[in-house]
């Protein structure tokens, strides 16, 4: 389940992902670039055991010739104790082999706490006969508090998994929110990834309640309903919520809903919609705007 989500992240964002996860590596030019995901099916005579699949294969490269293309291998691994350095090295010597390139960088994204080895050595006291090392990126280790106002949405998106006091998880899982709400606008990408964060996050029913009470009431802020919809969505009466909760949304930005608008609100019965609708409450900016661009549609 991590690495799908993992992979699909850095597939669906591969320039902030690189940059997020590779900083160091991927410069500054990676706009410029084209980054081609190298397609699993096409390594099966090399990497087809289930033990030797690779996550995510990136190459990237430059038309203008500026950079030698590279090699991204980006591995995420969910349990620090299950990864195996030496299994990544024989990932990367055969896609080497199998790409023609030697210019391969391998990045391990670590999940969860726990210590690995980082630096591999074979050889005898005198000569190293093969060294290998990798970036790595401990997101559990990484302090929240940097990436809270990124502009990078692979960041923002991650808020949750970083390190923060626990008093902050509600506030880490908004920024996560509001992050995705405003870097991306594609409807189907914020409900993908709205469920990005929910199941990273993984709110109590408890901090559900709390999130909706300091949230919703307070900023007007929608973002991250999802789960509250998934939750009720199993109860009688999930589109009556809903819509109850549309027009709280609505009359905490713009103040009183009129009662046409109500009215439309009210006839609207598919789940889906009020989904798409909670998500674009944020975006408008008036009542009319949001009668001709949301209800209307």
């Amino acid at each position: 389940m991590h690495d799908q989500n993992f992979k699909n992240l850095i597939i669906d964002y591969p320039v902030q992902a690189l940059e997020f996860f590779a900083g160091e590596e991927a410069g500054l030019d990676l706009s410029e670039a084209r980054i081609i995901p190298v397609r699993q099916e096409q390594l099966m005579d090399r990497l087809g055991d289930r033990f030797r699949e690779l996550d995510t294969p990136l190459l990237v490269e430059w038309s203008d010739g500026r950079r030698e293309a590279i090699l991204f291998v980006v591995e995420e691994e969910t349990k620090t104790s299950k990864f195996s350095i030496y299994r990544l090295a024989r990932y990367c010597l055969d896609l080497a082999e199998l790409m023609g390139t030697d210019r391969v960088i391998p990045v391990v994204i670590f999940l969860r706490t726990g210590t690995s080895r980082s630096y591999l050595r074979l050889g005898s006291d005198s000569c190293a006969y093969m060294e290998f090392r990798y970036l790595m990126c401990k997101l559990k280790s990484l302090p929240s508090a940097r990436y809270y106002n990124s502009n990078n949405i692979v960041a923002r998106l991650n808020l949750p998994n970083m390190a923060y006091p626990p008093k902050d998880r509600l506030e880490m899982y908004q920024a996560a929110q509001t992050g995705l709400a405003r870097l991306e606008t594609s409807l189907e990408k914020q409900r993908k990834y709205a469920d990005f964060i929910d199941f990273y996050a993984d709110l109590s029913e408890e901090e559900v309640k709390r999130y909706r009470a300091r949230y919703l009431s307070e900023k007007g802020e929608i973002m991250g309903l999802v789960s509250v919809l998934k939750e009720e969505g199993r109860q009688e009466g999930m589109q009556q919520e809903a819509q109850d909760m549309l027009i709280e949304v609505l009359t905490e930005r713009f103040g009183k809903v009129n009662g046409e608008l109500s009215e439309q609100i009210k006839r609207i019965d598919s789940r889906e919609r009020l989904k798409n609708m909670l998500l674009q409450a944020l975006r408008v900016k008036s009542f009319d705007e949001f009668g001709k661009k949301v209800v209307s549609n």
